[in-house]
């Protein structure tokens, strides 16, 4: 793998990890244009360290507003983790439940391989990109109330990220941030919150990458040290590229969110739909 490609992978997660639009899509339309094996060692382990730069991202982008908003006492503090952990908790049990229903019921006890290949059809991405555009437009017509995250907002905004959680395409921070403004959220508080949830969540799906890494190589020869920064390079170089691009993403999603212009994501998911399907 080259240092193009790496940019270009870095660009994408980095950009479309933390704007609304879907990274999981965006990122295996650049792989098929680029001829990268998805399945390769070198390719989950480099997925992995973009995903943990957007991560770092967030934190440094949202840092100075959590200690305002989350950080600004301890009873603020309490409520704030309670609700994080109650819509984490609601995820969890809305995502894995999902998962089982889809695998046992819908396509009677498929195995992990038919469902990962179920997942990756690209005109069920395409279906899960319009849906999130759609939503993400419903909701910029929606004037927010101002309101702060209550419990019955953060179960509902857990709720919706537990459903977008297996579907490619189905942005978990448009869909999160869309249901916060329906529920008359404001605009900042309802983005500081799916941020806050993606940094709860993203360290659980690093390490499940990790770990699937791990025993698939456990299963093949032993790694030499050499083979070992063969692999850790590119994720380090890329790991830097996505932070840099996802603290960019990041100021452009509040700009727009702000300014009213939340409604041109909806339009650019429903065109990449359409592209998704092309390719």
């Amino acid at each position: 793998m080259d240092f193009l490609q790496i940019l270009v992978l870095a660009i994408v997660q980095g950009v479309a990890e933390l704007l609304p639009v879907s990274s999981s899509a965006h990122v295996i339309v650049a792989e098929k244009l680029m001829g990268l094996d998805p399945t390769s060692p070198q390719m989950t382990l480099l997925l992995v360290m973009l995903h943990t730069g957007t991560m770092f991202a967030v934190i440094a982008y949202f840092w100075a507003s959590w200690r305002k908003t989350y950080f600004a006492s301890t009873q603020a503090f309490r409520r704030n983790a309670r609700y994080v952990v109650m819509a984490t908790a609601v995820t969890g049990v809305v995502g894995l439940s999902l998962m089982q229903v889809i695998k046992h019921v819908v396509m009677g006890n498929a195995s992990s391989f038919e469902i990962e290949q179920l997942f990756g059809n690209s005109r069920l991405m395409a279906a899960a990109l319009a849906a999130a555009g759609v939503l993400i437009i419903v909701s910029s017509r929606l004037k927010p109330d101002g309101h702060d995250v209550a419990a019955k907002s953060a179960l509902w905004i857990g709720a919706v990220q537990g459903l977008c959680l297996p579907f490619r395409g189905f942005s978990r921070s448009g869909a999160t941030i869309s249901t916060g403004l329906a529920l008359g959220v404001s605009r900042r508080n309802a983005e500081e919150f799916s941020f806050a949830l993606a940094v709860v969540l993203t360290p659980a799906v690093i390490v499940k990458e990790v770990w699937r890494l791990y025993k698939a190589q456990a299963a093949s020869t032993p790694m030499h040290a050499g083979e070992l920064v063969h692999l850790l390079t590119p994720g380090l170089i890329g790991m830097v590229l996505s932070f840099v691009a996802g603290l960019l993403a990041l100021r452009w999603l509040s700009r727009w969110l702000e300014q009213g212009r939340w409604h041109l994501f909806g339009g650019y998911c429903l065109l990449a739909s359409l592209v998704v399907l092309w390719v």
